[in-house]
């Protein structure tokens, strides 16, 4: 099995919860090749600790960036993650972007590799990102389609990375890799039954509104169908936080067009993505099912 993979993970002010990233790594049954742990301009110690573990693991490597002075939701992450990739210095087989306020078990990345080595199609693959709520792993998202692979924990095949071309570098980054693979024949796929935790819930920084209008931003970037968007919004409104996800993400993405931002600038793209959403609203076989 071809299992040689490398991992860029983007940090900010991480120092709580590094640690417990670093230590799980260092306990796979199978060790990254490399790790790149991109300092973000981490005022919090953060950068003091990759230093430390790079002492012990000659697999580690840290690469620092100027403190921009304030978070980019979506595009600073991406803006990092492409600062460590000239950085990798080894062959690889699969490029994982890591979160660095996960952990995972020792056999986390044996068992995703598995998967791939199962699937000669599967092109992005990742483990359930759960929150730790009293005391159990509950996922992060329970009305996530199986298609979508959270941006804490991605893996990439090489030929589907080379297939996809360079990520989008704003909100939305993490859906439309995937819909760019599915368009090029490639699966994409949450593994249901391998877990990891993450240690600070998705959106957690921003706070809960702002955090759901980005999300109903990025959803206007990537050129979602507007019924499906809406309907999408509505059924939210039985979901925590209540009211504030369903008004969030309709105010972003509607928000698009009255700004009249530009989407991608993919209309193949964006006319599968749509295809693939109306086909799930009249009951036919899509991405959403």
């Amino acid at each position: 099995m071809v299992n040689r993979y490398v991992i860029i993970s983007p940090v900010r002010n991480e120092a709580k919860h590094l640690p417990g990233t670093i230590s799980s790594l260092a306990a796979q049954t199978i060790i990254p090749a490399q790790w790149i742990v991109v300092d973000d301009g981490s005022t919090d110690g953060s950068r003091d600790l990759v230093r430390q573990a790079a002492e012990r693991y000659s697999w580690i490597r840290l690469v620092q960036r100027q403190d921009r002075g304030a978070r980019k939701p979506g595009t600073g992450v991406i803006e990092a993650f492409y600062d460590g990739y000239p950085q990798i210095s080894t062959d690889w087989d699969f490029l994982v972007k890591l979160d660095g306020d996960v952990s995972f078990e020792p056999d986390y990345f044996e068992r995703c590799l598995a998967k791939f080595a199962a699937d000669p199609r599967l092109g992005i693959g990742g483990g359930t990102v759960c929150n730790l709520v009293n005391g159990q792993a509950v996922r992060e998202s329970d009305i996530d389609p199986a298609f979508h692979v959270r941006g804490a924990t991605k893996i990439y095949r090489l030929e589907c990375w080379k297939a996809i071309g360079e990520l989008l570098r704003a909100p939305g980054w993490d859906t439309l890799d995937e819909l760019k693979a599915n368009m090029l024949g490639w699966r994409t796929l949450t593994f249901s039954d391998i877990r990891l935790l993450h240690h600070k819930p998705a959106g957690s920084a921003d706070g809960s509104w702002t955090n759901w209008v980005k999300n109903g931003r990025a959803n206007y970037l990537v050129g979602y169908h507007p019924l499906f968007m809406t309907l999408k919004a509505l059924r939210r409104i039985f979901h925590r936080p209540y009211i504030i996800q369903s008004a969030g993400l309709l105010v972003g993405f509607f928000g698009g067009y009255l700004k009249r931002e530009p989407q991608v600038p993919d209309a193949e793209l964006i006319s599968y993505l749509r295809r693939q959403q109306l086909r799930k609203l009249t009951f036919q076989p899509s991405l959403w099912n």
